[in-house]
């Protein structure tokens, strides 16, 4: 199989650069500055995390022109593999896996593969079978996303306006109900994200022909940030600890989308940050469509380095390189030790 196959999504980039990207190895010992020097990554979540977990049939990031910035070389050291492949790739186990699967959210969507809770059953059905050791987890962090599935669930759903932030509210409960769980199987660390701002995606921002974001969108996105914040504050009273952090993903958008000029020099200016670099050329079409006869049906820019997205939804490898030198973001990291 093409390696760019296997490593389908550029996407993952986030989330694994963002915790194995801050080691460093010298003279062939890895020095961490994390204080309990964490072997395994866990990561649950969606298409912000996944690396390989979604069918053929489902994801269109196993289409051209997914994968064609993806930085296979820049990781460095191991990273954990999709969950689909342990059997095939077993010696890399000790590393820890991924469990995300894009387009799921804590409760089920449209998409139809396992929500986070099914997620964290594969986890837990590890340890009982011993290819895991709750003492070995011990040692190993969690990233946990979730990028808003849920939400554009219950609108695809008809769910109401007046109903939404008793959904979030919902929504942010399960997502306690999770992280509380990885814990008590055994997780020292767990960083979950915060939502972007999800009415500056090219998805909404495409009606105000990319040049603004959607005001009512961001408002909804801000109360599920209060209550995730509130929840991580609790859960780490609950436990009497400082296991659970948030990553500032919402912060870490607007200091790309504003272009700070005290952190203009580390991060690429995007000319028009809301405008994708692939996208469809119509409605009914997306980046990496195709018609009957095999025609694409999507406008791909020259240039994905000069783009913040690569899609309506997702960040270009530039683009999350961008969040990653944020104040917001690199404020959030020093939580992890």
């Amino acid at each position: 199989m093409d390696i760019q196959n296997l490593l389908f999504s550029l996407f993952c980039f986030f989330f694994i650069s963002l915790f194995l990207g801050h080691q460093q190895v010298v003279e062939g010992s890895r020095v961490s500055p994390f204080a309990f020097r964490p072997k395994k990554l866990f990561v649950f979540g969606d298409s912000y995390a996944d690396t390989g977990n979604n069918r053929k049939d489902l994801a269109s990031s196993w289409k051209f022109p997914y994968g064609i910035t993806f930085p296979a070389g820049y990781l460095g050291i191991k990273t954990p593999i999709p969950y689909r492949w342990r059997k095939e790739l077993a010696g890399r186990l000790k590393y820890g896996l991924n469990f995300a699967y894009g387009g799921t959210g804590v409760f089920d969507t449209t998409v139809a593969e396992p929500n986070m809770t099914t997620q964290i059953d594969f986890l837990e059905q590890l340890l009982n079978d011993s290819v895991y050791t709750k003492r070995g987890l011990k040692t190993s962090v969690a990233l946990v996303s979730l990028a808003g599935n849920d939400y554009s669930t219950y609108i695809a759903r008809n769910g109401s306006a007046a109903g939404f932030p008793a959904f979030i509210g919902s929504v942010v409960n399960q997502l306690t109900v999770n992280l509380k769980r990885i814990h008590d199987l055994g997780v020292r660390k767990i960083a979950v994200s915060a939502l972007q701002p999800l009415g500056c995606l090219p998805q909404s921002t495409a009606r105000f022909s990319f040049e603004q974001c959607n005001g009512t969108e961001n408002t909804l996105v801000d109360l599920h940030n209060q209550l995730l914040l509130q929840a991580v504050n609790n859960l780490n009273k609950e436990t009497n600890s400082t296991s659970f952090f948030v990553l500032d993903i919402y912060n870490a958008f607007w200091n790309v989308f504003n272009q700070k000029e005290e952190h203009q020099v580390s991060t690429p200016t995007f000319e028009n940050p809301f405008e994708p670099c692939c996208v469809g050329v119509s409605a009914g079409f997306s980046c990496g469509s195709v018609d009957e006869h095999g025609e694409k049906k999507y406008t791909l820019c020259s240039n994905p380095k000069s783009k913040f997205f690569w899609d309506t939804v997702h960040p270009t490898q530039e683009g999350w390189q961008a969040v990653y030198s944020t104040p917001a973001l690199q404020n959030s990291l020093k939580q992890l030790w």
